[in-house]
């Protein structure tokens, strides 16, 4: 599965719900270390997640204060990394299209 099939339906989640692309965008850096043009550079060179997750500039180290349940499932306890960061990303995006202020999305 490539990142840039999922990140429109990310945004498109958010829109419904009220919140920007730019917030989607927010947390996706904020997650990942990519700056907005390492971001639409992904997106546009149809990176699969293992990939993208791979050529992050830094994991943000707060990404381990993510609590809760994705898809049934507690992020905190799946064992695999690439699937936990993934559902790291679910998880924040899932929390903007719920209305969260940034600043505990972020883990400020």
């Amino acid at each position: 599965m490539t990142f840039a099939r999922v990140y429109p339906l990310y945004v498109a989640k958010a829109e419904n719900k009220g919140r920007k692309k730019s917030e989607v965008d927010a947390v996706i850096c904020w997650l990942t270390g990519y700056n907005q043009r390492q971001l639409e550079g992904q997106v546009k060179k149809q990176k699969d997640f293992e990939t993208f997750f791979k050529e992050a500039p830094k994991l943000n180290p707060s990404r381990t204060l993510i609590k809760g349940v994705i898809c049934g499932i507690r992020v905190e306890d799946i064992q695999d990394p690439m699937m936990r960061d993934i559902r790291y990303l679910d998880k924040l995006v899932d929390e903007l299209a719920k209305g969260k202020a940034m600043e505990k999305i972020l883990r400020c």
